[in-house]
């Protein structure tokens, strides 16, 4: 990525033109940083020309990302419960198969409800993870009531005292309330079987500033508490991380970098930094 290292190179040889500082702009925009974000960044760099420029710039974009805790929250007494939420065409069912093999290569024991019921291909590649690495998954008929997969899979969960229940939930556009609803009935239903810990709402990283708008629609719906970005490969676009993070204050708890099943890990706010920045 290394947004910034050619301006850099330029600082510390002491000649940077209009033109370049507009480079730089446009940069940073395409990059799905936001342009009030890439303002305020070129105002730093413009006032520190010095070495301390790249440390000026590194803490401004640490200032962007949430504070808030990316590690999975835990519950003690029950499995911990995630709902993974989202519109079609982000990797969401992808992700919960990815969520589910990092787990269990933790040595973690999960039960995964397949609750996306209104595409048969979603149930069908989870059950198929499942076989693979040992997970039950439950499921119910193509095209049946995704409140009665939960219920069915939250008490499976229970019974079997296993560390985590992953949920999984049909692609939905953020704009129909009527999907909305049905998302919201799915949350109480696992509150009433004993809580939920995480509703983490997945992002495709090349939508760019759509992502913000999703996440604020989902988040007034259905109170989600951290990200999973996914098609973070290393491209321009890396940038929407921080424009995201800065809108909607919700932490970024893992990417998607391809295919792959290992191609999923929990997101390292440095080391996306340092990669921002980097001159390498």
């Amino acid at each position: 990525m290394a947004l910034f290292s050619k301006i850099f190179a330029k600082l510390r040889g002491g000649s940077v033109t209009a033109s370049d500082w507009n480079e730089l702009r446009t940069s940073l925009i395409q990059a799905d940083l936001g342009a009030s974000l890439s303002d305020e960044l070129i105002e730093i760099a413009k006032s520190d020309k010095s070495d301390g420029v790249e440390a000026a710039i590194s803490s401004a974009l640490k200032g962007a990302l949430t504070q808030a805790p990316r590690e999975l929250a835990l519950a003690t007494s029950r499995p911990t419960t995630i709902l993974v939420v989202g519109v079609n065409g982000t990797g969401k069912t992808t992700s919960v198969a990815k969520l589910m093999h990092l787990l269990n290569s933790e040595g973690k024991t999960i039960v995964v409800a397949a609750a996306d019921t209104f595409r048969a291909a979603a149930i069908e590649q989870l059950q198929t993870w499942g076989e693979r690495i040992g997970v039950p998954v439950v499921a119910g008929k193509f095209q049946g009531d995704p409140a009665s997969v939960v219920f069915d899979a939250a008490k499976r969960a229970a019974d079997e005292r296993v560390d985590y229940l992953i949920v999984d939930t049909a692609g939905r556009l953020h704009t129909k309330s009527n999907l909305m609803d049905e998302l919201s009935k799915i949350r109480r239903v696992l509150e009433k079987a004993g809580g939920v810990d995480e509703v983490l709402l997945v992002v495709d990283a090349t939508t760019g500033q759509n992502g913000i708008i999703q996440a604020r629609h989902f988040t007034q719906s259905v109170g989600v508490t951290g990200l999973i970005l996914t098609k973070m490969d290393g491209t321009a676009k890396g940038g929407v991380a921080l424009a995201i993070e800065r809108e909607s204050q919700l932490p970024i708890k893992f990417i998607g970098t391809g295919e792959g099943a290992d191609d999923f890990k929990a997101f390292d706010a440095d080391a996306y930094i340092s990669g921002l920045i980097s001159s390498e």
